[in-house]
């Protein structure tokens, strides 16, 4: 995943040439997110490579581009970003407050046709304390789309916990400050009893 948190702050589209090349390297699903505003950026960001695009603040502030995006790209391309800090909504980049519940909020966005949500929290991002179980039992209870956690991990007794839940979970600056740990990540995952892929 990767999530240009910037574009939207900086009003402009999200990097499509180096969602490009990064997509010429993968061999895995690739969304992207970041500065998406109508159904043209994403269908940039699908010709580019990518295999989702997420959207977030676009669709808080016109909750129809849900809709538009799964009639012409498919729910299964359309990704929800939901940040959420002490049970409330927030968009660009986490900024600005928002009145909507992350729970209606999320239901609301199934409905109009995301076939994806990726939740995090931002009382529990870049703690390491682990991932806010209790709103993604909530959020997860509520709707009948895959749930992605995002925010808190610090282990993999985390990342498990959060999958008795949640149908995936993220992880950032756990990796990008020590991208040799995801081996040992996923040995540790292995013996704790989650299913994980083998790498390309």
């Amino acid at each position: 995943m990767f999530l240009d948190v910037r574009a939207t702050l900086e009003q402009r589209s999200t990097l499509v040439e180096l969602v490009r090349r990064v997509a010429a390297r993968l061999q895995i699903p690739f969304t992207v997110g970041g500065g998406v505003r109508s159904a043209a950026d994403a269908e940039a960001l699908l010709e580019a490579g990518a295999d989702k695009v997420a959207v977030n603040s676009a669709a808080l502030q016109q909750p129809e581009l849900l809709s538009a995006l799964a009639a012409r790209l498919g729910s299964q391309a359309v990704v929800i970003a939901i940040d959420v800090e002490g049970g409330r909504v927030r968009s660009h980049a986490g900024t600005f407050e928002t009145a909507r519940g992350a729970v209606d909020w999320a239901r609301e966005s199934v409905e109009r046709g995301a076939g994806e949500i990726l939740l995090t929290s931002i009382d529990a991002d870049g703690t390491r304390s682990g991932y806010d179980l209790e709103l993604t039992a909530a959020v997860t209870a509520a709707v009948d789309a895959p749930v992605i956690a995002s925010g808190g991990a610090g282990s993999a007794r985390h990342v498990a916990e959060v999958l008795e839940t949640a149908q995936a979970a993220l992880l950032a600056s756990i990796l990008h400050e020590d991208p040799a740990r995801l081996g040992s990540l996923r040995r540790e995952l292995r013996e704790l009893g989650v299913v994980v892929r083998d790498g390309a």
